[in-house]
């Protein structure tokens, strides 16, 4: 494993280099949307950074000073901490470009609204707009007749299915993103990507050497390197990628490891917003969105664990960054807001109302568009 590392990163490297710009003819056609899921990450990690009891039950016989991740991500304050965890997300993506929801200690609460707790239900009601717990009610794969934002934003666009673009580390986002096979691109699990470009080829090919101890997902540097090429070649409307190493980690209680994930992701957050940036048809014309699926126990006992039989594991956060947004940094005595207004907020922002499509739907979080 230790071989492939220096190749690896190298090869990553040349994804995170900035792009020229593309010439479009389109440039300010449409609004874009970019969402991001981050798999089971507490509010604890995003707003405080390192738990420090949550560290020390982990490795009970060494003390915490000596810790690598001690040393590396602690701090006095939770300001301090979140921000060595992710300098990017908080020193200026959160200051200068959008606000976050989910801090409780500031009174304000972001929830799911299914009962279950876990991945697919939380993905899916993200995704539809609504909790559909009677009929989703596992991880399995399998598709479910629900229509999700994704899909609609292909037709409201009237775009082919290359302009929606899925990545997932998570195989069974082939079943979760789309409730009509082939609707979408989708690109989930260890799944070759076909591409005629030598870079992004082999960074496909890679994914199947350096695997991951989970059969069904693979290390999340393989899914952003794709959907990165993705965004930069065939230029969406409308792209999904979803991180899967923090929850992973932390079922493993390698609480280290879902740091260092968060950190990377912090570092793929940076290239793709400079990216989106410096692209004359995606700078100040795109929403970004980051959520996670379900939230964790918030004890020493119950942190790496969820499901609806762990106390306040619906507890979540949702950032958002988009030019009609004016909030920024954290959410103050705010009204609480669920995953299931996540669709419509992100059709809403693009310009369309997904709820003439599923009148079910949770409403778009309005508090997102007050002065």
């Amino acid at each position: 494993m230790r071989r492939l590392v220096a190749p690896l990163f190298a090869l990553l490297g040349a994804f995170l280099l900035p792009a020229a710009p593309l010439p479009s003819l389109h440039a300010q056609a449409a609004r874009h949307a970019v969402l991001i899921t981050l798999d089971g990450v507490r509010t604890e990690e995003i707003f405080g950074g390192l738990d420090r009891a949550v560290l020390a039950s982990t490795s009970p016989d060494s003390p915490i000073e000596d810790l690598p991740a001690y040393k590396q991500y602690w701090a006095p304050t939770a300001e301090e901490r979140r921000a060595k965890v992710m300098p990017f997300f908080w020193g200026t993506l959160m200051r200068e470009h959008g606000s976050i929801a989910g801090n409780r200690a500031l009174d304000s609460r972001f929830s799911v609204s299914n009962r279950h707790k876990f991945s697919y239900p939380g993905y899916s009601e993200i995704l539809t707009g609504a909790a559909h717990d009677e009929d989703i009610d596992s991880n399995d794969n399998k598709r479910y007749p629900y229509l999700t934002v994704l899909e609609f934003l292909r037709q409201s666009f009237g775009v082919p299915r290359e302009k929606v673009g899925v990545f997932g580390s998570w195989e069974t986002f082939n079943w979760i993103a789309e409730h009509q096979e082939g609707a979408l691109t989708i690109n989930a699990g260890y799944e070759a990507f076909e591409t005629a470009d030598p870079v992004a080829k082999t960074l496909s090919d890679a994914q199947f050497t350096a695997k991951t101890p989970w059969d069904s997902a693979r290390h999340d540097a393989f899914t952003f390197g794709l959907a990165f090429h993705s965004l930069k070649t065939a230029r969406p409307i409308a792209l999904y990628i979803a991180f899967d190493e923090t929850d992973d980690w932390a079922h493993e209680k390698r609480y280290d490891r879902v740091l260092d994930s968060l950190a990377r992701t912090d570092a793929q957050l940076k290239a793709l917003w400079t990216w989106l940036q410096s692209d004359p048809e995606y700078k100040d014309n795109t929403v970004l969105m980051v959520t996670v699926d379900h939230g964790r126990g918030h004890s020493t006992e119950d942190w790496s664990s969820h499901g609806d039989s762990v106390v306040r594991a619906e507890e979540t956060w949702l950032a958002a960054v988009g030019p009609d947004w004016p909030k920024r940094g954290e959410w103050r005595l705010s009204p609480p807001s669920y995953t299931n207004q996540i669709a419509a907020t992100l059709a809403k922002a693009v310009g369309k109302d997904f709820r003439t499509a599923v009148p079910g739907a949770g409403a778009p979080i309005d508090y997102l568009w007050e002065k």
